[in-house]
């Protein structure tokens, strides 16, 4: 069986995590022992990380690996899309999210009348 990474999303995924964290590029490759280029062309999906190096960066974010390739896992991925949504929505105001929640509910209409 051939399992294919989302590597696009993955370093989206380590960036966002990278960043959560206020770590810069060169120090998460100090943390890891790999070089600042490295985290640089894996965050651009360039390169294709190891497994070693994966685990190595999820516990350095402190993170878990499914959280990282969660766009590649089918079982996955649509509860991280959730998560993903309500991440967005914290600090938001009630008039925000009703705001938000009037722009899903046309985007959603527009979708299926385009179909």
């Amino acid at each position: 069986m051939h399992i294919e990474l989302n590597y696009n999303k993955l370093g989206q995924r380590i960036k966002e995590q990278r960043l959560k964290n206020h770590l810069t590029q060169e120090k998460l490759g100090e943390i890891v022992n790999v070089a600042t280029s490295n985290i640089s062309h894996i965050e651009r999906a360039t390169t294709q990380v190891s497994l070693s190096s994966l685990v190595k960066i999820a516990n350095a974010l402190g993170t878990t690996l499914d959280q990282l390739v969660s766009d590649s896992l089918n079982s996955t991925a649509e509860i991280y899309i959730e998560q993903d949504i309500s991440n967005l929505l914290q600090g938001c105001s009630l008039s925000e999210k009703q705001i938000i929640k009037d722009i899903i509910i046309a985007t959603k209409k527009t979708l299926k009348e385009h179909r």
